[in-house]
């Protein structure tokens, strides 16, 4: 499985970004898609989460409210809207996806894992 990551960028607190996963290859052994964040000199975290199926999801607590994931069938795309951005949020995004079922924010839970693509939030 190969995942391309984009959208990422440069804005101004408050500012939106909308950031897009598309997974390619042998993408029936997926059974979640993820994103996470490493600021700089932090900790790759878990941001938020989502089932091949989309039924569920899950969000790390101090983004909740502002960023909601979506999976796209039609597009096989998966989509992390990231709104009201805090100077906080800067950091390199992955996306990630799993084989095993359902979720940990442990990063060797993930199987797979893009190249990642930068969030930067001005104040």
């Amino acid at each position: 499985v190969q995942l391309q990551a984009s959208g990422g960028g440069l804005v101004q607190a408050g500012g939106s970004l909308r950031l897009s996963c598309a997974p390619s290859g042998r993408t029936f052994s997926i059974n979640g898609m993820g994103w996470f964040r490493q600021g700089p000199g932090k900790e790759r975290e878990s941001v938020a989460a989502i089932t091949w199926s989309g039924s569920r999801t899950y969000y790390l607590d101090s983004v909740k409210g502002r960023f909601t994931i979506s999976r796209d069938n039609t597009k096989n795309t998966v989509y992390l809207q990231v709104n009201s951005l805090k100077p906080e949020d800067t950091a390199v995004y992955y996306c990630a996806a799993a084989k095993k079922d359902w979720y940990s924010p442990s990063v060797g839970f993930w199987d797979y894992w893009g190249q990642g693509t930068l969030v930067t939030v001005s104040s």
